[in-house]
């Protein structure tokens, strides 16, 4: 029971970890789970290449596959064979003489005796001649056939074969029936009886493309796939041999019989728990590496630990589905679009480690793995390259661009290694591919979503100051505005100099301030003239009314639906210092009064981050250089130390990974700034 009581207060104190180690499990299982149960080939081989392995010997008697080009000369071959099915319609044959007879008494009444008997003979006797046999209905497929082609006339459930040019169609048919006319025929008004002939003639002879198409299947599948058999223990190929086209097709067909599912139980154990093995230790690999390099930006946070384990499971299980059921189309799947999304979120030391691995597991089940992996890595190489500099949404479609040719280019690099020739089939394939990775945007919207993480492109939209919120800023409290442009400016200097996110810093600067728009008249950078608000109010009640801007701006951020990355800014640019001049006001003002520091104190919390502590140090050397009656370099540097020297020592900067050197930078870059803002010059020493 003891033992049971450590563990639970192990698991309420740890589960955090215990939920990380959880989800790696869970996409271990699912990797596994999904993975095709085949053994994999482990050589590589190239037509008209040294064999560059062991001599090889057949492991299993195994049938010589015919490739691709062979089947498809046999195919063709074979569908020559097989005769285009026609259907002749016989009793619309017969209701058709039937009506015709009918309207030739109908018209003959002014004839009788023999003329009318033989008339009529004649009128049967030409519609007999072409109907009987057959005339076309039109249909588009009919321009394949040439007159010598032969068809299966099938009439009353016999068929028979037939040349395609003896069959009418309906011009021929009236042709025919014009011709007849012209011919003249004793006792014969061969000008009625054309007139009637014409009338009746129509199609009663049509394709049947169904009843072709399962003639021509019938055809195919008994096109043998194989034509040879390769025995237990046979040499296949020596060492240092050539591989000529004999060689290649008989590794093709060893490596083929791999991929199928064909392994006694014992081979089948013994592939499972390697793959199992695989799988876990990559997996284990990915847990170190962000442990050991990424523990506070992501191992330390589960959303994006869990992000991007989907990430990898979901280009993982659809190229092995599509392993099982198509394999020549795994070129289709846009497994660069991981890199895409990643780059979003992550660094490009992680995203491009991340990719690897995904690339490593995807190619454990592909029959070329090598050029797999090259394939995908270049891509992955150049997605990061651009973007990594660029994030703008334009960059991500020519990043799709740049991906069809950079695939379509190594693709072919390496069909030339191998065979010398160029694979026109392969380019639609590798077309969709760059189509699917624009499916990368919305995506990235909605892992943003899901996980609360914020991106750049998020980011770039917020600090374009037309934004709501910006504007009514601008327009209520304008010395605020111009104030955190100021400082969204001075950040983004001084992180580009220590490193860090500059572009988070600069959007938290922008809304920083943002709650003073509820009360902007009792802040100093929006008050003109010599009326100052705070002259009608108690000090406390002052400091309070100071304090209150950070409440009020997180509470108008969450309304507008701010990232949480931003709000951070804005809960922690004061951190926990006071409201100094209201506080030695109070003092003052009431020496023998016992004055609580907590009413002239912000609620905090101190900066977390390299970038919101940079924050709080440009907001205040900003608002304090406005006081410089004569700014001049040592005025200016004796306020940028004094500021940064006195929130230290308040405590605001424990929880900050900043160094030495970075405040040393900080300093440097933020005087620099300050007198190209006020057009200091530098004193030069005398000589």
């Amino acid at each position: 029971m003891g033992k049971f009581k450590d563990f639970v207060n192990i698991f309420r104190h740890r589960y955090y970890e215990f939920a990380k180690v959880l989800m790696f499990i869970l996409a271990i299982i699912v990797v596994y789970w999904q993975m095709p149960r085949v053994g994999k080939f482990r050589y590589e081989y190239q037509l008209y290449k040294p064999w560059q392995h062991e001599s090889l010997y057949a492991p299993f008697d195994f049938p010589i596959y015919k490739d691709a080009e062979m089947l498809q000369a046999e195919s063709e071959e074979v569908l020559k064979s097989v005769k285009p099915v026609f259907n002749y319609d016989l009793e619309a044959t017969k209701e058709a003489r039937q009506q015709l007879e009918e309207a030739f008494d109908a018209q003959w009444h002014a004839h009788n005796g023999l003329k009318a008997e033989l008339n009529k003979n004649a009128l049967l006797e030409l519609f007999d001649q072409i109907q009987i046999q057959g005339i076309v209905a039109h249909d588009k497929a009919l321009e394949a056939f040439s007159p010598s082609t032969m068809v299966s006339l099938v009439k009353n459930k016999a068929a028979t074969s037939v040349s395609f040019g003896s069959l009418y169609t309906m011009t021929t048919a009236r042709e025919a029936v014009e011709q007849w006319a012209q011919q003249g025929h004793q006792g014969v008004d061969t000008h009625l009886l054309s007139s009637l002939m014409l009338n009746a003639l129509h199609p009663n002879v049509t394709y049947d493309a169904a009843m072709t198409k399962l003639e021509q299947d019938k055809a195919l599948s008994k096109i043998s796939l194989t034509y040879g058999m390769v025995q237990k223990d046979e040499l296949i190929i020596a060492e240092g041999e050539i591989v000529d086209d004999t060689d290649f097709a008989v590794l093709n067909s060893l490596q083929k019989e791999y991929s199928m599912d064909s392994f006694t139980r014992s081979d089948s154990v013994q592939v499972q728990l390697s793959q199992f093995f695989l799988v876990a230790l990559l997996f284990v690999m990915v847990a170190l590496y962000l442990r050991a390099l990424h523990r506070k930006d992501v191992y330390s946070e589960l959303s994006k630990i869990n992000l991007l384990l989907l990430l990898m499971v979901v280009m993982i299980i659809p190229s092995y589905w599509i392993m099982r059921l198509h394999p020549s189309f795994i070129l289709m799947m846009p497994v660069v679009m991981l890199t895409m999304i990643m780059i979003t979120f992550y660094s490009p030391g992680l995203t491009f480690t991340i990719q690897v691995i995904t690339v490593l597991l995807i190619a454990m089940a592909v029959p070329n793995p090598f050029q797999y992996i090259f394939l995908q890595l270049v891509a992955s190489m150049i997605v990061i390259f651009v973007l990594s500099r660029h994030k703008s949404r334009r960059h991500y479609f020519l990043t799709s661009l740049l991906l069809f040719v950079v695939y379509v280019v190594v693709y072919h690099a390496f069909i030339f290694l191998s065979s010398g020739t160029v694979d026109g089939s392969v380019v639609g394939i590798l077309a969709l591919n760059a189509l699917f990775t624009m499916l990368s945007l919305p995506l990235i919207f909605l892992f943003e979503k899901m996980f609360r993480l914020t991106t750049s492109l998020t980011l770039m939209e917020l600090n374009n100051t037309n934004t709501p919120l910006l504007r009514q800023l601008a327009q209520s409290a304008p010395g605020t505005f111009q104030h955190s442009i100021q400082v969204a400016n001075l950040c983004d200097e001084v992180l580009y100099a220590i490193g860090g996110d500059n572009l988070l810093a600069r959007t938290g600067a922008l809304y920083h301030d943002i709650g003073k728009m509820k009360n902007p008249m009792y802040f100093t950078e929006n008050q003109h003239g010599g009326y100052n608000s705070h002259n009608d109010i108690s000090n406390v009640e002052s400091a309070q009314i100071i304090i209150s801007h950070v409440l009020d701006g997180i509470k108008m951020a969450q309304k507008a639906r701010l990232p949480e990355q931003v709000i951070e800014f804005i809960r922690t640019h004061h951190g926990t210092r006071r409201t100094e001049y209201f506080y030695i006001m109070e003092k003052r003002e009431h020496p023998d009064e016992e004055v609580d520091p907590a009413d002239f104190t912000y609620h905090g919390p101190t900066p977390f981050s390299k970038e919101t502590a940079v924050l709080m140090i440009c907001d205040s050397v900003e608002a304090a250089s406005r006081s410089l009656k004569e700014p001049d370099e040592t005025s200016i540097s004796k306020l940028v130390d004094s500021i940064i020297q006195k929130q230290t020592e308040d405590g605001q900067f424990q929880n900050v990974d900043l160094t030495m050197r970075d405040f040393t930078t900080i300093k440097k870059v933020l005087k620099k700034k300050l007198m190209s803002i006020y057009h200091v010059r530098i004193a030069y020493p005398d000589k």
